[in-house]
Order: C-alpha cells, then sequence, then structure tokens
C-alpha cells in the first residue's frame, strides 16, 4: 500500500511541474505537498487506507487552495493593476506579465 500512495504522490508532483502560470504552479505544488502531508496525518490519526485516502484529499485540496492564494499580487489570472499616464490621472488596467525569453 505504501508503494501505491508513494507512486501517485511522485506523479502528482510530476504534473504540478507542467503549469502553465505561476498561480497554476504554486496550486500545483501546494496539492502535491498538502496530498502529502494529509496523508501521512490521515495514516497517524486512522492507521487505516480508508484514512490515508481521505487525508490526502483534504489535504491535496486545501494545499492547492492555499497555493494559489499565496501567488504574489500581479503574477495572478486577470489581476487588474493601478497605472498613472504621464498627467497623473490614474486607471486601471490588467496587470502586464513579463515573458522570459
Amino acid at each position: 500500500m505504501k508503494f501505491h500512495i508513494a507512486s501517485i504522490l511522485v506523479a502528482v508532483g510530476l504534473l504540478a511541474g507542467c503549469a502553465a502560470t505561476e498561480q497554476d504552479r504554486r496550486a500545483g505544488t501546494g496539492m502535491a505537498l498538502g496530498a502529502a502531508g494529509g496523508a501521512l496525518v490521515g495514516q497517524a490519526v486512522g492507521g487505516n487506507t480508508t484514512s490515508t485516502l481521505i487525508g490526502a484529499a483534504a489535504g491535496g485540496i486545501g494545499g492547492a487552495v492555499l497555493g494559489a492564494a499565496s501567488t504574489p499580487s500581479g503574477q495572478r489570472n486577470g489581476d487588474i493593476c493601478r497605472f498613472r499616464d504621464p498627467y497623473g490621472r490614474i486607471f486601471e488596467a490588467p496587470c502586464w506579465q513579463q515573458r522570459h525569453m
């Protein structure tokens, strides 16, 4: 059983690196870490497979939410930033994404 859990966690970790945006990457990493921690806690508390799977699912969901929420401002999908034009007027527009080449 430990081999199955370990192989699932490795697969989730590998897929987390395939995300397109910073927010997706953070959500994927948070999910992987949360699922691993939840599986350990579920096994320690319940001592059976059902508890381990429930802990992994709950930890994965919580980790994905926290990972996505921890994305710095300006890197989230659809963020709105404030800009000032040369005349001092402030306007709002989607944040610019810097692309690394």
